[in-house]
């Protein structure tokens, strides 16, 4: 079945007899038995959920698994996945990543006793293999700095010793990239971004391949209990519905948006997988079926990234991704304010770097607004200036910012 339809019509699931066109929210925490020592194969929802089912065997199938574990959030799927590991046990991971996986690795896992190492190359991951180590862990594109992993050459290094690999696809989504056909045993997503695509609800994402692999994660999933609600369930099912043609609308207007970003004057560096510049382009063009939706720039100096962000009009400064509205992001006050300072700098995560995540709107609607924003033209009215609200006291840059 092509992706598209799959988007649209799911796992070949049936849950109720009314013919409703959409998935029922089976909106219950417990099920009735019919007998002493029966089941309708739902028993109380943490650990199954009819529409949660639904939207697991939508993306097990989207991502070419045999199953999928649907959590509260990206960081609870992560949180689960570690408890795969157990003390000594040690992890190769790459060395961007997502600020919040950074935070749980750094102040939880090691507490727990798990030992990582970052590496940079296919050379420093391999040469940071011992015999304690358990699995590799990477993201792909990284966040935020774009870099593009070879899946298939890491997965060589983790056949070769043995070794789990995770790779976390919430950038390209299965719709650009299948990491399980490259050699990934375990795939991690926060649903929170395109898959759900709009920005209004949680969710996290565990998908693999190996019955054992998954059964140890059932088990974790229904001993912790970070399962996702019935409702949040059926807003995934929805998004997913249109992730296709979203993410090739999204793709589309990247493009066009990086390569005018490559242009101007007050950006001094521009990081998309789909630009021919992009040091990964080949391997990009190689494993994966498109570019995605995010882009990483930087501007001359922290001045002009703080006054962009203040100027942006139809981008919205937030946090997140993948939403059909396009957000910008501050990393170093955001999304890696957890990372210290000197490790952040390494990776080049400074003030004058800055996280676009394109949305639906007009390509040229979001360069025009970048444009003013940089100070080449005048600002568009705000919208809240067409209400009594006061633009001025809206919060600034360099404030109070959630760090999650």
């Amino acid at each position: 079945m092509d992706f598209h339809t799959l988007c649209v019509h799911g796992c070949d699931g049936r849950y109720d007899s009314t013919g409703a066109v959409s998935v029922p929210i089976f909106q219950s925490a417990t099920f009735a038995h019919p007998g002493v020592g029966q089941s309708t194969g739902y028993d109380y929802s943490r650990s199954q959920n009819p529409t949660r089912e639904y939207l697991e065997h939508t993306l097990a199938a989207l991502e070419g698994g045999t199953d999928c574990i649907a959590f509260a959030s990206g960081m609870a799927a992560a949180a689960a996945m570690m408890e795969l590991f157990s003390p000594g046990d040690h992890l190769v991971v790459a060395d961007d990543l997502y600020g919040g996986t950074h935070r749980l690795f750094a102040h939880f896992s090691k507490k727990n006793g798990v030992m990582f190492t970052s590496a940079h190359t296919l050379e420093e991951i391999g040469d940071a293999v011992t015999p304690a180590t358990k699995a590799v862990f990477i993201e792909t594109p990284t966040n935020p700095m774009m870099q593009v992993i070879d899946i298939a050459a890491v997965s060589r290094i983790t056949a070769k010793h043995g070794l789990l690999l995770i790779v976390d696809n919430t950038f390209l989504t299965p719709f650009f990239q299948k990491p399980f056909a490259l050699g990934a045993d375990i795939i991690l997503h926060s649903g929170t971004k395109y898959l759900g695509g709009h920005n209004d609800t949680l969710a996290g994402f565990l998908v693999t391949k190996d019955a054992d692999i998954s059964g140890k994660l059932r088990f974790i999933a229904k001993t912790t209990g970070g399962c996702l609600s019935p409702f949040d369930s059926f807003l995934i099912i929805r998004g997913i519905k249109t992730l296709a043609v979203r993410m090739e609308r999204q793709q589309e207007s990247s493009a066009r948006i990086a390569r005018w970003l490559t242009e101007q004057a007050a950006v001094t560096a521009v990081r998309y997988p789909g630009l021919e510049t992009h040091p990964d382009y080949e391997i990009s063009r190689r494993q994966a079926s498109g570019f995605g939706a995010m882009i990483s720039f930087s501007v001359k100096d922290e001045e002009t990234a703080r006054q962009l962000l203040e100027r942006v009009r139809v981008i919205q400064y937030a946090e997140s991704l993948g939403g059909v509205e396009s957000l910008i992001t501050y990393p170093m006050l955001q999304t890696h304010a957890d990372i210290p300072e000197a490790e952040r700098l390494k990776k080049g995560i400074d003030g004058r770097l800055l996280r676009l995540s394109v949305g639906l709107e007009a390509a040229e609607d979001l360069i025009g607004d970048l444009s003013q924003a940089l100070g080449q033209s005048a600002p568009p009215c705000r919208r809240e200036e067409h209400s009594e609200r006061n633009p001025a006291a809206a919060p600034v840059p360099g404030g109070s910012q959630s760090q999650s």
